[in-house]
Parts: structure tokens; C-alpha cells; sequence
């Protein structure tokens, strides 16, 4: 004898025989599977079991009064989805993008955090090599305040020695001048009093020419001294 499986729509039963599926009140829409077929099918689409559905009128009342027929409410079989009802089937659905939404909502901060934490190492390195170039330009400033220091006391110093140089040849000229022009004003002094073969226009002559040589050792004896004054007025300035 045949036997059937019926399903719940969550787990099968059986295997039953026909009389055995009259009292499981099994509708047209009950999954059914015997054994030979491929697939299930509804109960109604099984040719032996259409039996199961035949209809019997009740009693025909002849003297009670005739109660309406109450409505036998036909239990729908839930449509299902890849083996799952559409409730369950749409709350998986709700909970797979649930899951991705979060996935996707995770990966975008992890990608931000990782541009932030990228952006900041750049800034960290850039600030460094800022710090680095201003350190450098700083140590160039030092250095060329130091070098112009140098500078200006080796400029100090030759100016210095020069005109420590230039008042010892002062003071050397100046002596020989002062020399030259006593000297010359003794021959001047002589040359006034000797008159021997000499005419009176050749003394006057050669006083003059005395005179003139003791007047041009004055003018630089005076020259000397001021350009003396001056080297030292400026040494005054020179920085130590």
C-alpha cells in the first residue's frame, strides 16, 4: 500500500496511508511526497488523495429552523521563501543588512581613522622637517653673526695697525722735519750775518730760498699733525 509524507512548513511526518491522512484533515494545499516522485506537491494536485475533499452535505432540518452554516475558515499554507516563511525569510533578510550596514559603516571608519591617522603622520613629519629647516637657518644666523664679528674685528684690527703704522711714519716725518727746519733756520740765521763775496741780491736770495724751505717744513709739519689728531680721533671709534 502507498504510503504519504506530509510537511508543516518546518519538519515532515509519516509515512501514512490514505485512512490515516483522512484524520490529519490535510487541505488541497498540504505538501505531500510518496515515494517516486521527485518533488512535493499539494495535496490537491495528487489524483487519489482528491477524494480526501469531497464535500458531504449535512441533514436537511425538516421541522428545526435552518441555522446559517458557519463559515469553516480555511487555513491558508503560509507561502514560503527558499524553504523559510515570508515573515522569517524578510526578519534574515532585515538581519543580513542589518549585519552589512554595520560591516560597511565599520569599514568606513576604519578607513577614516586610517586617513586620519595617515594625515596626522604626514603633518608630524612635515612639522619636523620645518623644525629641522628652522633649526638650520637658525645655526646659519648664529653662524653669520659670528663670521661678521670676525670680520669686523680683523677689519678693526688692520684699520688699528694701519694707523698705528701711519702715526710711527708720522712721528718719524715729523722729526725730520722738525730736524730739516732747524737745521735750516740755523743756515738762515747764518746766511743774514755772513757777507763775504756776496752781493746784497744773492743774500736776499738765499734767505728767501732758506725762508721758503723752512715755511714748506712748517706747512708739513702742520699737516702731519693734524692728519696725526685725525688716525687718532678715529681709532677712538674703532671698536674693541
Amino acid at each position: 500500500m502507498k504510503k504519504y509524507y506530509l510537511h508543516n512548513g518546518t519538519e515532515s511526518s509519516g509515512p501514512f496511508d490514505i485512512e490515516e491522512l483522512k484524520a490529519k484533515n490535510i487541505t488541497k494545499a498540504s505538501p505531500v511526497w510518496f515515494e517516486g516522485m521527485l518533488h512535493w506537491k499539494t495535496a490537491g494536485e495528487i489524483p487519489e488523495l482528491n477524494q480526501l475533499f469531497v464535500v458531504n452535505p449535512p441533514v436537511f432540518p425538516l421541522f428545526e429552523t435552518r441555522q446559517p452554516t458557519p463559515k469553516v475558515a480555511t487555513k491558508k499554507e503560509a507561502r514560503k521563501i527558499l524553504g523559510l516563511s515570508i515573515n522569517v525569510f524578510f526578519t534574515v533578510c532585515a538581519a543580513v543588512v542589518f549585519l552589512i550596514g554595520i560591516i560597511v559603516l565599520n569599514t568606513i571608519e576604519e578607513n577614516r581613522s586610517r586617513e586620519l591617522r595617515i594625515k596626522n603622520h604626514k603633518t608630524e613629519v612635515e612639522n619636523y622637517q620645518l623644525e629641522l629647516k628652522q633649526k638650520e637657518l637658525d645655526e646659519q644666523k648664529i653662524q653669520a653673526v659670528i663670521q661678521e664679528k670676525i670680520d669686523a674685528e680683523r677689519k678693526a684690527r688692520a684699520l688699528t695697525q694701519n694707523a698705528n703704522n701711519r702715526l710711527l711714519e708720522i712721528e718719524k716725518l715729523l722729526a725730520s722735519f722738525q730736524d730739516n727746519m732747524v737745521e735750516t733756520e740755523k743756515k738762515l740765521e747764518q746766511a743774514s750775518g755772513f757777507k763775504l763775496l756776496r752781493t746784497g741780491a744773492e743774500k736776499k736770495e738765499q734767505m728767501d730760498l732758506l725762508q721758503k724751505n723752512i715755511d714748506s717744513f712748517r706747512t708739513a709739519i702742520n699737516e702731519l699733525k693734524k692728519e696725526s689728531d685725525q688716525l687718532k680721533l678715529e681709532m677712538e671709534k674703532i671698536p674693541n
